[in-house]
């Protein structure tokens, strides 16, 4: 029994390994790809590491295009995305989990229908809002028009059905008012919920490309994923400087892969508690 069960841990930690490995063979691949020439990146069989790094090529890929604005545009506007719509996605989930108010059911269905709507299927009526309230072309229109998701109401509000409302009533008990029983209670309860929510929300918009091409013409405003297709038809002339291209795709990923480092350790563990809530 004992030698079957190091067997079994041995082949499941392989298994793991081996998943994780192709998981992370196209990062390797395109940061390697970057350090190597044009010919190197073409020629067959292809080779795992080039002959000679070419280290020079994301210095050059930086100067090239102004990266540094795209990069801020994203973080700046993906950050104030995640914290209204975490905002906004509490008090709404507090509201239809642990409020009693006339037609809470259909509120929460209609709300819920919400979901099912694609988001292509409101970009007409979106931009001709925008455009009376002339938020067109600017920061605040594409904040605005993604601070609320239904997603997120959807998420948090199945974070706060899990807890019990006997807590709730506690507070109530207490003197506490609304606000203060969500932020001092609920919050950091459901705080794991709220850092998926975080990071789904941040990838999303970081490297959103249709909605902010559709509202935005300036090329200030440009995101990311706008600022590295312009490279790739201008700087990148169509594919003919792949080398350049991978280095500008390696540190535009950056700022996600630092984002799911500091988040990965909340996720675990709150992973690992529902694993062992489950057990239990």
């Amino acid at each position: 029994m004992q030698a079957a069960y190091h067997i079994r841990r041995t082949l499941h930690h392989v298994f793991l390994l081996l998943f994780s490995g192709a998981m992370a063979f196209p990062f390797y691949w395109m940061v390697t790809s970057a350090l190597k020439t044009n010919d190197e990146i073409w020629q067959f069989p292809p080779t795992f590491w080039p002959s000679s790094p070419q280290w020079g090529n994301y210095l050059e890929a930086w100067l090239e295009a102004p990266f540094w604005r795209y990069l801020t545009n994203s973080i700046v506007v993906a950050g104030v995305i995640v914290l209204l719509q975490a905002l906004n996605s509490a008090m709404m989930a507090y509201a239809l989990t642990h409020m009693r108010f006339r037609l809470k059911k259909a509120f929460t269905a209609i709300i819920m229908l919400g979901y099912m709507i694609p988001s292509t299927a409101v970009y007409l009526p979106s931009y001709m809002i925008l455009a009376k309230l002339h938020l067109l072309d600017s920061y605040a229109g594409l904040i605005l028009s993604n601070c609320v998701s239904v997603f997120s109401i959807f998420l948090i509000r199945q974070a706060f059905l899990q807890v019990s409302h006997e807590l709730v009533e506690a507070g109530q008990i207490d003197g506490a008012s609304h606000m203060r029983i969500l932020w001092s209670i609920l919050v950091p309860v459901t705080r794991s919920s709220f850092v998926v929510l975080a990071l789904i929300t941040f990838i999303d918009h970081y490297n959103n490309y249709f909605w902010p091409m559709l509202i935005t013409k300036n090329p200030d405003l440009q995101l990311v994923s706008a600022g590295l297709r312009s490279f790739f038809v201008e700087g990148g002339a169509y594919g003919l400087k792949w080398p350049l291209i991978m280095a500008a795709s390696s540190f535009t990923i950056a700022p996600l892969l630092v984002l799911f480092l500091f988040a990965q350790k909340t996720i675990m563990k709150s992973f690992n508690m529902s694993t062992g809530a489950s057990k239990g």
